[in-house]
């Protein structure tokens, strides 16, 4: 019996008998691929849907197969090296054998992660990692379909349609007596909206038919349908003001619950998405699902209990006038069904345009700086015109579509009415039936198609609430990418760190840092140099913990740094970031930031030993100046100082530096390095810096090339070494010879 170990699509039997007809060993991935050699498409997109050209990896083999027929077979264990690589506009798996390295298989981009998956996979049997590749989760794709998945387990093709409903009773699983008394308001509602047909009908047959009433039983008749008018105006007031309340509530526990949940989620999944997306999500969808809950979900359900009593009294009274009356209902129902998916469509589009303009004009208002220092706002007003006019179009559509296809509904509805009434007339003119039964019939007519008619309406409103909350789900269903495991404890950090064989790269088709070791000792500085591109920053991503290797392991203090708990370890670390981020507030909030309790002579010490006390006493404010957006109050070296003075508050057992000095001036440089000097002591810091001159002083030098290490020692060994970094300060003297001339 075949075993599928990491089966993403199936194969049909006669497959699996052509992989092993004899030994039919297990077979651990299967994808499907799209190219052949020569790039043409290998066949009609059809026949991927089906699975005719697999890329197949079995227990000692790597395959591609074409239906019944294998196009390419090669042993594991004759490959040292199996790998996906990306290509101009596709991708391609090959394998390192005997020295020499040859394709596999091409396909399209559409594939590329799906089968770098595959291929990592493959290239830990080839070495006999079967343990690894048994632990290593697959989260990324629909096993039912194969479809990328927006970085959840839920597939939105597959999922079932009941899965959005059951989100949002959840969702009003927290609020039952406000849910039971806007459900006894609306019961009271239909009550009383039902009755009083009820008593025009007597009032009609038995006063005003036969003429036997007086003005004293017409102002009774007056009195008693006021009185039940104020009293459905009072009971309409109550529901409306229990929906609003609830509305409210579920935004802002919705809110709330969405910007704790963007806080907690990992930086892969915050790069993947833009800020303006994110801030509709939480302002935008959230706000929708506060209309639907005040202006829909209360008519809604007392539209419909008012519907069925009706139906059902009009069945009691007649059967078939209320037969011949009710037919087109299932006309209207069919109408709506058939442009369900339609109307899903143009919302989720209309949504998607919105993000993108809300995107486009927060990109400019926060670069707004750059827009006018290279005179660009022309540019910017026409592409934001264009953005605007691509809104424009779709939501006129979406109107335009409502335009038409409601009167369309009403005219349709409004005919039920007129049925209602030439049938009745016939029986009251032939007795069967009396005025004030034909009345209370065709009030009953309209109760049902009036409710229709706003029914009508309800697709257009259940569909934008869907959509929103299908959005707000997919945020908060997203599981961190970094997470802290059941084992996971508090540790005080020593300064102990060491990569092991790490491998690690933003996408998995492409590795920044590729077998990675290094062993840090406690205290020791650590430079890290090489061309912008290498992959630093991402050590320093790493050893942060803003992602997790793709293979080996980071220890701290002997401790895999996945079994650190995040909260307590981020608390020990000390980070000065390239990009220099400064918090709308005052200067003392922006420093205490890494640490709300430190006192105000903590502040003033941690400033100046970062050189910035002396230029804060001279503003306006002191450290109760105000900085502005992003700190642009201040100039780049102000900022960068505070937020250097920022990580010394927190005083960290770890400390960062990523080109903490770079928006010094040389007097500053000097004076912050001097800072820096006595800052590092007896703590591990890993620094990166253009300026070699400012790394003269690490304990080591890492030079980083290729994605490896290059080249690891002090100042003065690479220097003789006449290596890599030899080569980069002599470039960067000759620049400096050029400078002063």
């Amino acid at each position: 019996m075949v075993m599928i170990m990491k089966l993403l699509y199936e194969l049909k039997p006669e497959q699996y008998a052509v992989l092993a007809p004899e030994t039919q060993e297990d077979v651990w991935y299967c994808v499907p691929v799209d190219l052949k050699f020569d790039h043409k498409v290998w066949q009609a997109e059809e026949s991927f849907v089906k699975g005719e050209e697999y890329l197949v990896v079995t227990e000692t083999r790597i395959l591609v197969l074409s239906g019944t027929e294998i196009l390419y077979e090669k042993a594991l264990a004759e490959c040292s090296e199996i790998k996906c690589e990306t290509m101009v506009g596709c991708g391609i798996v090959t394998a390192l054998a005997e020295g020499k390295r040859e394709c596999i298989v091409r396909f399209s981009m559409r594939h590329i992660e799906r089968v770098a998956y595959v291929a990592r996979g493959a290239d830990l049997l080839a070495k006999g990692d079967r343990e690894k590749v048994v632990s290593h989760e697959f989260e990324k794709y629909c096993l039912k379909c194969g479809r990328a998945l927006p970085g959840t387990s839920r597939c939105p093709k597959c999922d079932s349609k009941n899965v959005m409903i059951k989100k949002f009773v959840g969702l009003c699983g927290g609020y039952q007596w406000k849910l039971l008394a806007i459900s006894c308001m609306m019961i009271l509602n239909s009550g009383i909206s039902i009755l009083m047909p009820y008593v025009q009908r007597q009032f009609i047959d038995t006063k005003l038919v036969d003429k036997s009433g007086t003005i004293a039983d017409v102002l009774k008749f007056v009195g008693l349908m006021l009185s039940m008018t104020a009293v459905l105006i009072t009971v309409n007031i109550l529901r409306n003001w229990w929906c609003v309340s609830l509305g409210s509530l579920m935004s802002m526990d919705l809110r709330r619950k969405l910007y704790h949940k963007i806080q907690v989620l990992s930086m892969s999944f915050i790069n993947k998405r833009k800020p303006g997306e994110l801030m509709n999500r939480v302002s935008g969808d959230t706000r929708q699902i506060r209309r639907f809950m005040e202006e829909v979900f209360g008519g809604m359900l007392s539209t419909l209990f008012t519907m069925i009593a009706t139906l059902v009294i009009m069945i009691s009274m007649n059967a078939r006038m209320t037969l011949y009356s009710t037919m087109l209902i299932g006309v209207v129902a069919v109408l709506t069904r058939v442009f369900w998916k339609f109307i899903h469509k143009i919302f989720h589009m209309q949504w998607v345009k919105d993000d993108k303009l809300r995107s486009g004009l927060q990109d400019v208002i926060s670069g707004m700086r750059v827009v006018k220092a290279f005179g660009r706002e022309e540019y910017e007003v026409t592409k934001f015109k264009a953005l605007t006019r691509d809104f424009c179009r779709v939501q006129k559509k979406n109107e335009t579509f409502w335009a038409l296809f409601y009167p369309v509904l009403t005219f349709i509805m409004g005919i039920g009415s007129y049925i209602a009434i030439y049938f009745g007339g016939i029986d009251v003119l032939e007795g069967k039936m009396t005025v004030g039964s034909l009345t209370q019939f065709v009030t009953y007519t309209g109760y049902l198609y009036g409710p229709l008619g706003w029914m009508t309406h309800l697709p257009r409103s259940i569909m934008q609430m869907i959509t929103s909350l299908n959005r707000i789900y997919d945020v908060l269903d997203e599981e961190p990418a970094i997470k802290d495991g059941e084992n996971s404890r508090e540790i005080e950090i020593q300064g102990d760190i060491r990569f092991e064989d790490v491998t690690f790269g933003y996408n998995s088709y492409e590795p920044v840092l590729e077998h990675v070791d290094l062993d840090v000792k406690k205290g020791e500085m650590i430079g890290l140099v090489g061309a912008s591109g290498t992959g630093k920053s991402t050590m320093i991503n790493l050893i942060m913990r803003l992602y997790d290797v793709d293979r080996g392991r980071i220890t701290v203090d002997g401790m895999d740094i996945k079994e650190i708990k995040q909260e307590n370890y981020h608390a020990q670390l000390g980070v000065v970031l390239q990009e220099t981020f400064l918090f709308s507030g005052t200067i003392l909030n922006n420093i205490r930031f890494a640490n709300p309790t430190a006192t105000l002579e903590e502040v003033i010490r941690a400033a100046k030993a970062a050189n910035a006390h002396d230029f804060i006493c001279k503003t306006p404010d002191g450290y109760n100046t105000y900085v502005g957006e992003r700190g642009f109050n201040l100039s780049g070296g102000e900022r960068q100082r505070i937020a250097i003075a920022r990580a010394i508050l927190n005083n960290p057992r770890l400390l960062i530096l990523d080109e903490a000095t770079s928006a010094l001036d040389t007097e500053s440089e000097y004076l912050i390095q001097q800072a820096l000097d006595r800052l590092t002591e007896g703590r591990t810091t890993f620094a990166i810096a253009h300026r070699l001159s400012t790394l003269r002083n690490a304990d080591r030098l890492v030079v980083i090339d290729g994605h490896r290490i290059a080249e690891i020692g002090t100042h003065d060994e690479l220097l003789e070494k006449k290596g890599m970094y030899y080569g980069l300060v002599t470039a960067q003297l000759q620049m400096a010879k050029m400078e002063t001339k």
